[in-house]
């Protein structure tokens, strides 16, 4: 894909996006980092970098020694140079492009908000999936219609329900605020009915629960939630799992972020595939990265996403044939 090409797709992604040249100059900022900064960074092209940043001479340095090394990077809570004086902090990823570095700006939001902008992954998650629903919960009706026993209706039943789920959410995400539909989520249920798809697949995994039964309700999107854990799960089987772990526990104490949670609930898949690859563990939740050649690289952006929505956060843990997903979530309301 060419530059021009590349800035074309960018300037549709709700994820705040920009290019710097070898002097650490901005070359382009797509729109929806001008809108989240403030009309008057629209004129910000041939700037330092710096200008971007709240400590503008700590954040031109760590530039500098990524386009030197050439190797990416994570900046977490950065604190931003909004132009009328928000306060704002953002998770950055840097990584080289061309003689340049290029960014990618995730601007972090009292968590959870009804009124959160859609982001890039989930437009993106949106508009792939969203085509061929239709077809799919077609073939599933008429499949349940023609066969017989109630095993093989009730996973044609299965089919349709999914189809039904993914479009309602599909929909959701591509209205204009493309807002969570929050509420009481029992954590326990969303793994069960995890597990029941699983155990739909041509090779099913073994699957062992671990569940803390102290665990309260959290509050949160059902469905997106859920796509999240799929995501995981997903990931897991692809890279060669034949059994995972569903494990649940209730921790005190936990950081995430710049933010300690006085409670949380921790959510971990544990898997004994290949693991994740050295030169991945980096850049593993950035879109369009995956360690496979059919790969989208939309799964687990796409699950840190709403991760990050739910005020929570995706960590990870990999070698060869044991690898930890964890998904940390707050379990105070967001008021307390």
């Amino acid at each position: 894909m060419s530059e021009q090409a590349w800035r074309t797709w960018a300037e549709q992604m709700a994820t705040g996006l920009a290019l710097v040249d070898a002097q650490l100059r901005l070359r382009w900022l797509n729109p929806a980092l001008v809108e989240c900064l403030g009309l008057a960074f629209r004129h910000a092209v041939g700037q330092p970098l710096g200008l971007l940043l709240d400590d503008a001479d700590e954040g031109m340095a760590r530039a500098a020694k990524v386009r030197a090394e050439q190797r990416p990077a994570q900046w977490r809570a950065v604190a931003l140079a909004a132009a009328d004086d928000r306060e704002l902090s953002a998770d950055i990823a840097l990584q080289p492009f061309g003689d340049g570095l290029l960014l990618e700006v995730h601007v972090l939001a009292e968590p959870p908000s009804a009124a959160s902008p859609l982001s890039a992954t989930l437009r993106g998650f949106a508009h792939e999936v969203k085509n061929p629903l239709a077809g799919l919960r077609g073939a599933a009706q008429l499949l349940q219609r023609r066969v017989e026993g109630e095993d093989l209706q009730a996973l044609a039943g299965m089919i349709i329900a999914e189809a039904d789920r993914l479009g309602a959410l599909a929909n959701r995400l591509l209205r204009h605020d493309g807002a969570a539909q929050l509420g009481p989520v029992n954590i326990h249920r969303l793994l069960e009915r995890l597990a029941d798809l699983l155990l739909a697949e041509p090779a099913p995994p073994q699957l062992h629960h671990d569940y803390d039964p102290s665990a309260p309700d959290l509050h949160g999107d059902a469905d997106r939630l859920h796509q999240l854990l799929l995501n995981l799960a997903r990931n897991a089987l692809e890279a060669g799992a034949r059994t995972l772990t569903l494990r649940t526990r209730v921790e005190h104490g936990v950081r995430v972020g710049e933010r300690m949670l006085r409670m949380a609930l921790r959510v971990d898949l544990i898997d004994d595939g290949a693991g994740v690859p050295p030169t991945l563990r980096d850049t593993l939740f950035q879109p369009l990265v995956s360690g496979r050649a059919d790969g989208s690289g939309l799964g687990l952006a796409l699950a840190r996403e709403i991760a990050h929505e739910h005020g929570g956060e995706l960590r990870h843990a990999s070698r060869p044939g044991h690898t930890v997903f964890s998904l940390y979530l707050p379990l105070e309301r967001t008021h307390d």
